[in-house]
Parts: C-alpha cells; sequence; structure tokens
C-alpha cells in the first residue's frame, strides 16, 4: 500500500439531515434486554446515576438527562422504577420514555434552592424500594471491571448517594458496580444498536462531518480561531466533547476554547466537533505545500501524515464483525508502532450518546465485534517535534439482516451510507467489506496542507 497526496474531488454533503427519535418499541427492548441480564446476573435492582456530563447511561432509558442536576434511575427486577429528581427536573418524570414513580430529592437540586422537602437521604432510597435484602448494581459512568482488573468495589458515584445506599443494605457486598452491564467491551447492552438507534445518531455523526468540512474550507490566513469556530456548531444541537478550534500552539493560559488567535502560515492546526453519535477532528499544518512548513518539520507528510494514514486505511480494510478486538490492536501495532509513534491511547472506541463509551481495542482483548456497534476510529501518534496528525471519524458495522432492515426502515440513509461508501472506494481507493457503514460525508477525506482544497490522501495499490 501507497499514500499519495494528489488531486482529489472533495466529498459530496448529504441534504435534508433531520433527527430520528428513538422508537417506544427501541425504549421497550432497551429495559428488557437491562432485566434480562439482572436476572442473569441475580441481581434485585439496577441504581443509575446521572449528571449532565455523564447522563448517557441514564438517558439510555429514561430518554432525559438531568441537565445542569443530579439524578438516579432505580430499576427493580419485576420492572418498577423510580426516578429521583432535583427541583427543576420532577417535571421530566412525565416525558420518561419507560414508567417510572418520580421522588423528589432536594439534595438533586443546585445550590441553595428550596429544600422545603427534606428529609434523610436514606429515607429517598427507602421510599425508591431499597432494603436490607437488596442485592443493588450500582453505575456511574465508567466500567473498572476490565481485562486488568475485576474490581466491583469501586464507585463513580457522590459519596453521600454510595454511603446511604451501604446504610440499609445488611452488607457491603451487596453493592457491586456494574457499568459492564451497559458499557462493557465484550456484552454491554449500549454497545450494539438496532437500525432505530443507528438512524438515531447518524443524525449527530453526520452533522459533525459537515461542520467540519465547512470549515475546513474557511480556513485562510489572517482569520481567527473564533472565526472559524462559529461553523462548529449547528442546528442547535449539543455538543458530546469541547469543540477544538486551535492554531499554532494549544492551551496558552490554560484556554480551552477557541481564542481571538489569527491564522498563520506553518501554524499547526485543529479541529473537532461532536454531536450524539459521532465525533469529526482533523488535524494538520496550515500550508499549501511542505515548502510552507518550518524546516525542521519539512518531511511531515512523508514522517508522520503518511505513516498514520496508512494505519488508518489499514483500520478501516481489517475492521470485520466477528474478529476481536485484540486482532485489530496488534494490527495497529505491527502498522504504527506504538514505540515510534507515541500513541496512548486505544486505537477506536464505542461511541454513542456520548463520545467515548468504552472500548474493545487493546492488547490482549478478547471481545468479538458485533453487527450494530458504532466505532469512532481514533489513533492519536505524538512525534517530538511534529505537528498533529487527526481523520477521525465513525463507522457503524452491519450484517446482512441489519443492512437490509435499514435499506427497508429508513432508504433516505442507506442512500447516504451507499454514497459514503462509494466516495471511499472508488475516490480513495479504500476496499471496505460489505459490513461497514460510514456515519458521515467525511470519513477517511484527509488533507495534510490545509490551505490547499484540492489535495487530499488517497491509496495506491
Amino acid at each position: 500500500m501507497k499514500i499519495v497526496t494528489s488531486e482529489i474531488a472533495q466529498p459530496t454533503i448529504s441534504q435534508k439531515l433531520f433527527p430520528v427519535d428513538l422508537s417506544q418499541t427501541t425504549m421497550e427492548e432497551r429495559k428488557n434486554n437491562l432485566l434480562t441480564k439482572m436476572k442473569e446476573h441475580q441481581l434485585d435492582t439496577i441504581f443509575i446515576y446521572a449528571d449532565r456530563e455523564h447522563g448517557s447511561n441514564f438517558e439510555y432509558l429514561t430518554g432525559f438527562i438531568p441537565r445542569f442536576e443530579e439524578a438516579c434511575l432505580v430499576v427493580h427486577s419485576n420492572g418498577s422504577a423510580f426516578l429521583l429528581l432535583g427541583n427543576e427536573n420532577t417535571k421530566m418524570g412525565s416525558y420518561s420514555r419507560i414508567a417510572a414513580e418520580v421522588i423528589h430529592v432536594p439534595y438533586f437540586s443546585l445550590p441553595n434552592q428550596p429544600m422545603e422537602d427534606d428529609a434523610p437521604f436514606t429515607s429517598y432510597l427507602v421510599q425508591a424500594g431499597i432494603h436490607e435484602d437488596s442485592r443493588l448494581g450500582l453505575i456511574g459512568w465508567k466500567n473498572f471491571t476490565t481485562a486488568y482488573q475485576d474490581n466491583r468495589s469501586l464507585f463513580d458515584l457522590p459519596h453521600f448517594i454510595v454511603s446511604g445506599l451501604e446504610k440499609l443494605v445488611a452488607s457491603p457486598a451487596q453493592l457491586m458496580n456494574y457499568a459492564d452491564l451497559l458499557i462493557g467491551p465484550s456484552d454491554g447492552l449500549r454497545t450494539v444498536n438496532n437500525a432505530n438507534e443507528i438512524a438515531h445518531y447518524e443524525y449527530g455523526a453526520a452533522l459533525a462531518g459537515q461542520c467540519i468540512l465547512t470549515t475546513l474550507n474557511r480556513i485562510k490566513l489572517g482569520k481567527t480561531e473564533l472565526d472559524l469556530a462559529e461553523t462548529l456548531a449547528a442546528s442547535g444541537q449539543p455538543h458530546s466533547v469541547t469543540t477544538i478550534c486551535a492554531t499554532g500552539d494549544r492551551f496558552t493560559n490554560a484556554v480551552l476554547y477557541p481564542r481571538n488567535k489569527q491564522v498563520q502560515l506553518g501554524d499547526t492546526f485543529s479541529l473537532t466537533t461532536g454531536y450524539k453519535g459521532g465525533l469529526s477532528s482533523r488535524a494538520a499544518y496550515i500550508a499549501q505545500s511542505p515548502k510552507d512548513l518550518p524546516a525542521a518539520v519539512q518531511d511531515y507528510e512523508e514522517k508522520i501524515a503518511q505513516p498514520y494514514y496508512q494505519a488508518f486505511v489499514t483500520w478501516l480494510e481489517t475492521i470485520r464483525i466477528g474478529m476481536t478486538g485484540k486482532e485489530l490492536f496488534d494490527t495497529i501495532q505491527t502498522i504504527l508502532p506504538k514505540e515510534n509513534y507515541h500513541w496512548e491511547l486505544n486505537p477506536g472506541h464505542f461511541t454513542a450518546d456520548e463520545e467515548w463509551m468504552a472500548s474493545p481495542f487493546y492488547e490482549g482483548s478478547t471481545s468479538i465485534l458485533k453487527s450494530g456497534q458504532l466505532f469512532q476510529i481514533d489513533i492519536i501518534p505524538k512525534v517530538k517535534g511534529y505537528g498533529g496528525v487527526s481523520c477521525e471519524d465513525g463507522i457503524v458495522l452491519a450484517d446482512n439482516e441489519l443492512r437490509a432492515e435499514i435499506q427497508k426502515e429508513y432508504p433516505e440513509m442507506w442512500e447516504r451510507f451507499s454514497k459514503r461508501r462509494d466516495y471511499i472506494i472508488n475516490e480513495l481507493n479504500i476496499q471496505l467489506s460489505e459490513d461497514i457503514l460510514p456515519l458521515n460525508d467525511i470519513v477517511a477525506y484527509y488533507r495534510p496542507f490545509l490551505l490547499n482544497q484540492n489535495l487530499a490522501f488517497s491509496v495506491k495499490k
């Protein structure tokens, strides 16, 4: 495989993107699947915590997050459910996608708000059906049961919640971390999606790709990060990550957000935006050609960008339903050795409501890749003295049955998938298995020199 830089037509942006709501059938499936898992693990109750940053496991069943407050969802093995909500979210109980009794918990409200229903915290837990014999699975947002450790007694819920539960049960051993029921890389319920869920998430992933391409096409010398960042937001949709629009050195004065800083020739440059369903990111240099780069990094294209893109292409051409996470991890390690390119994280991960759910791609992983799984291609090389390189986007794996269902139920999305596959295969010369459906229009489209909108990487075999 040889990576070449040549004149490549830009991908065509999809028109008339609209969000797709999750169906009631999907929401009922989610709850029933959870109840089945609870029975398998002999759990009486699942207790799910949420706040604005860590609400996806809660949202998976309720359909909403508690915004600026905290909340808990209690689901019992008999199917009954309770929503523990603060002052400004009690009204959301009537909108919950699963039937649940609302319990007002003032402790989950904002500081110094009225505490009119104040009572010992344990009393709210008792109202929610927690008792001394309860065997509880606690779910925050982190899965501490991994290939490296099996630690179910480590919790990422606030102390006052765990402490309250400990006061009610007969033994601390009755409280266990069961986040892996939802996000575990081998059989977490949230890692596999049906056609309706894929349609729901494809909207955000596609929106992110459109924002990135629009912004790439607006890059000019003298424009500021603030100017360019305007097109990294769209349709009022909530971001799943902090927006990045950074030219030159990042994080000056610890600033994480776009600054009033002008783009200059030879700058490194990073763009990232993400919504439910996926993130898109690009990193390269502000240049027309290698001649515009600082002398010390004029070999950036062949030393960093091309090896990275070769690993990226290998990822796309290798991934398939039925392979293990270890196989893909080992393949990337062979193509882009960690000891030379210093990537530290997993070469890809699950995505959904949050940008990073969990990952099956790690050394020794026995997790089997399945139809219906959404992945971010996320390889981050770091070579001292050189700017970054990034072409991050998402894909979904779909077998014959799921593809047929998508084609039947969501023909417009199927047409977008087909168009994207055609571009990747015929314009970029990347061979995709039938299992791979690209989640946005710019998957695999990468410009190493951002001022030249005609040049992009492709494969010459």
